[in-house]
């Protein structure tokens, strides 16, 4: 692919790697604005909720799976060459379909209520039908992986009595397997509905009015005038403006398009080589959803999980998304000075006064939300109400981003279009969550991994790992996050790790998936992009990406790491060390340090690296004492090569 990625070619790369981009464009203006007018009434529906309350829990997620289930059989074509300029008459039979298991909710509610547990055969019709439309909704924007697994998942409940060993159970009807997922809240309409009904379909509908107003383009212009100019400058972009936007959008290869389509060509005109640069690019964007403030909205996913405010949520992972991108740039920048790469030139980047006059008010929305989430008691729902009323009036401030009626309309609507992909995979995860919870299956596998592990916390939490790539691959974060929390996290509760800190391990490796080959759906988008070899764009993504595989396993073993029930003293001192560890880190990795690190000292370096970051004062002390030496003898080294200088470091 040229440097110059043209806007057809990027949107051609993200539908071949990000299924849920994969939406019609209606040739007919009046289907077009049909669509987009029931788009914004779902929206309108959610933010009239989200102000003056919702009907009774079970009525209200099934009118937004309705809705959803509507916008997805409209908006997703069927198969690869069904028609993606109109709606076939099947899907709109699907779509109209999709409204009667709300509606039958809806109209007998308080009998279901009283009933509950006895299932009529018209409970059984509506609940069989609102789970076939749902796997199917999710085949058409995930892809196989999810409907194969919620298949499974119900043959598994359904054939207890015939499974070997450990997996046997005492088996379900037909009858109690519908009743369960279909007329309760542990199934399709389960906490992940919940949470994409009120918080997420929030925050994406406040992401989307960012976007009109031209956030994006404000992330990718603050970047360039911060960091534009320094030595690898076009990389340190890539991974500030990615950063910005993953945390916001939640969408790691649409992350990867949206900002690499524009900083991929930079790196690779400054002297990156293809493979480097789509790394690059994909390890940021994959690494935003750890990142507060919004953390991709999986945060609210866990907050809801573990009955904790938001807040602590987003105080616990602030620590190790910062030393991760820490990591990144500290790669980024040694691989610039070990290739002799410049920046770019102060002529060709825009001012960073410039910029912020121009957009710097979209800053505003951003701060609103931070204070009214952290600072007011209010609730998460009612924060982000306020949030997106207050971006329209702050947007209008300048003509660069003021919005009118139109934008306006049509920010509401992408809302709703974006949040499809988010909540039909939280229904069909409902599937599979409501077997786990039926059938014990989380107790089974949690009690496997402690078995294979043999009590052992490391190999336990290695194991988990692995089962948390695994499950990961190929699936959107937030459904990838609610499988390893049911079947995964279990194992490292048994072992004694804090809930908190066991959500937040199999969170990081859920979606560290996404660059993770042999199925690392970022890495392959960004090689896309940089015109690479895919596979090693991966495996580079997982070098860049080495201390976020690393940091799980230290706050599990250092919680203070979390900033949970920490002094000052040993917040500041779990952060300095994990500074430096990094650092040193991306030196092992990098070898390079003012010169080349040869490979005995690339050893030590790596050793003093992991030493930093664990949780005891006398492996702080001998890291310190392992670095000092070993960057004495690189001053040496650089000093005989007359090298020593800052510029080299």
């Amino acid at each position: 692919m040229s440097d110059e990625t043209s806007e057809r070619d990027a949107q051609e790369l993200l539908e071949k790697y990000d299924r849920e981009s994969r939406l019609r464009e209606f040739a007919s203006p009046r289907t077009a604005w049909v669509i987009t007018a029931f788009a914004v009434v779902v929206s309108l529906y959610h933010m009239y909720t989200a102000y003056f309350g919702t009907p009774p829990v079970l009525v209200h997620r099934a009118v937004h799976v309705a809705m959803i289930l509507v916008l997805a059989f409209t908006l997703y074509p069927a198969y690869k060459g069904a028609s993606r300029t109109k709606v076939p008459i099947y899907d709109i039979v699907l779509a109209l379909a999709a409204i009667a298991p709300a509606v039958y909710i809806f109209l007998n509610f308080e009998d279901l209520v009283r009933r509950a547990g006895v299932p009529t055969q018209m409970d059984l019709v509506f609940g069989i039908l609102l789970i076939v439309l749902v796997l199917e909704a999710a085949r058409r924007i995930t892809g196989w992986a999810l409907p194969i697994l919620g298949i499974l998942f119900m043959a598994y409940a359904l054939f207890g009595r015939e499974m070997p060993g450990m997996l046997r159970h005492r088996g379900y009807t037909w009858e109690n397997l519908t009743s369960f997922l279909y007329l309760t809240t542990e199934g399709i309409f389960s906490t992940a509905v919940g949470v994409a009904a009120s918080y997420i379909f929030l925050f994406v509908l406040f992401g989307a009015v960012l976007q009109k107003s031209g956030m994006g383009q404000f992330f990718n212009d603050i970047a360039l005038a911060l960091a534009g100019q320094s030595r690898g400058g076009p990389a340190k972009v890539a991974v500030v403006a990615s950063g910005f936007l993953g945390s916001i959008n939640g969408a790691a290869v649409a992350n990867v398009v949206t900002t690499g389509a524009f900083t991929i060509p930079m790196m690779k005109r400054v002297g990156y080589k293809p493979v480097f640069a789509g790394a690059v690019e994909s390890s940021a964007s994959v690494g935003g959803q750890i990142l507060p403030p919004v953390m991709g909205a999986a945060a609210f996913i866990m907050a809801e999980t573990l009955g904790m405010p938001y807040r602590d949520i987003a105080i616990a992972a602030l620590v190790p998304a910062l030393l991760y991108y820490l990591g990144v740039i500290a790669q980024v920048h040694l691989r610039a000075t070990k290739e002799g790469l410049r920046g770019i030139s102060k002529e060709n980047l825009p001012a960073v006064k410039e910029v912020m006059k121009e957009r710097g008010h979209l800053m505003l929305p951003l701060l609103f939300l931070i204070y009214m989430l952290f600072f007011t008691g209010r609730t998460i729902i009612f924060s982000a109400l306020l949030t997106i009323i207050v971006t329209v009036v702050v947007a209008e401030l300048r003509p660069a981003t003021r919005m009118g009626v139109m934008e306006i309309v049509e920010a509401l609507a992408d809302g709703a279009k974006t949040a499809v992909s988010v909540s039909i995979a939280c229904a069909a995860v409902g599937v599979i969550v409501g077997v786990v919870t039926l059938t014990g299956f989380g107790v089974t596998l949690a009690n496997a991994i402690v078995t294979i592990g043999a009590g052992n916390l490391l190999l336990s939490l290695f194991l988990t790992m692995i089962a948390c790539i695994i499950l990961g691959m190929g699936l959107p974060s937030i459904p990838t996050y609610i499988i390893t929390a049911t079947m995964a996290a279990p194992a490292l509760g048994q072992l004694g790790v804090e809930p908190l800190v066991a959500h937040l391990f199999v969170f990081y490796f859920g979606l560290f998936a996404n660059i993770t080959p042999p199925v690392a759906l970022a890495s392959f988008a960004a090689a896309g992009l940089s015109g690479a070899d895919p596979v090693k764009t991966g495996f580079q993504s997982m070098r860049l990406a080495l201390a976020g595989y690393i940091i799980p396993f230290i706050f599990v073993f250092n919680p203070a790491m979390l900033m949970q029930d920490v002094s000052l003293v040993e917040a500041l001192q779990v952060t300095v060390t994990g500074v430096v560890g990094v650092l040193l880190l991306s030196v092992a990795v990098e070898g390079h340090l003012m010169v080349r690190v040869n490979p005995v000292l690339r050893v030590l370096f790596a050793g003093a690296a992991l030493t930093m970051m664990a949780p005891d004062l006398s492996t702080d002390l001998i890291g310190i004492a392992v670095a000092l030496v070993c960057i004495v003898i690189q001053s040496v080294l650089a000093k005989k090569e007359g090298l020593l200088s800052v510029k080299n470091i």
